[in-house]
């Protein structure tokens, strides 16, 4: 479930529709919950559906470390890419804001640690990195785990409108984090590897 101060909105003709602050969401938000309303596609169920919903959920979906499709229920499929992404997915099913989000500024994804099945060119940030691969979150995880730990410890101390969705042991385990009795596990453990055997 995709954070409620958001609404869907055209960004333009290239990038298409997406994802935009209704309000100002602080760094150390919880952005998104994945939550029981998501489905979830094993790659047996994808190679048996008809073209068309191949192409949805080729288009809408990310792979979880099992290389299975989650297709969000919410608007919270049309979060788009950036290098320069304000929101990082976690190794604990939710994402958070990495910065500020002001009103009226899209949320974004960085698409390097969704398990994309192939490397696409994303639109021009003036970054170093133009092209996202399958395995961006092997080679850029430790990045993306220093700007998650620059804001962990704020989630406890905000207005969590998606706490709801946290069950109770992974809310004492971000506690826990937090207070440093446990050590924040790395973003790296959402990597799917396709060259493993696929357990479902």
């Amino acid at each position: 479930m995709i954070h409620p101060h958001t609404e869907v909105k055209f960004i333009s003709k290239e990038i298409g529709y997406g994802v935009v602050a209704t309000q100002l969401i602080p760094a150390g938000t919880i952005t998104w919950v994945l939550d029981e309303l998501d489905r979830e596609f094993t790659p047996e169920q994808f190679e048996a559906m008809a073209p068309h919903y191949q192409e949805i959920l080729e288009t809408y979906t990310f792979r979880n470390n099992k290389g299975n499709m989650i297709l969000c229920w919410d608007i919270g499929r049309f979060v788009n890419h950036s290098f320069k992404s304000n929101c990082l997915t976690t190794a604990y099913d939710f994402e958070i804001a990495v910065r500020d989000i002001l009103p009226g500024e899209q949320l974004t994804d960085d698409y390097g640690y969704l398990n994309i099945s192939e490397p696409f060119e994303a639109v021009e940030e003036g970054t170093n990195r133009t092209v996202v691969y399958p395995d961006d979150l092997v080679n850029f995880h430790a990045i993306w785990d220093d700007q998650i730990e620059k804001v962990f410890d704020k989630i406890p101390k905000l207005e969590q409108p998606l706490r709801h969705l946290i069950e109770p042991k992974l809310w004492n385990k971000v506690n826990a984090i937090v207070s440093g009795d446990q050590k924040m596990d790395s973003i790296l453990t959402n990597y799917f590897d396709p060259s493993k055997p696929i357990n479902h």
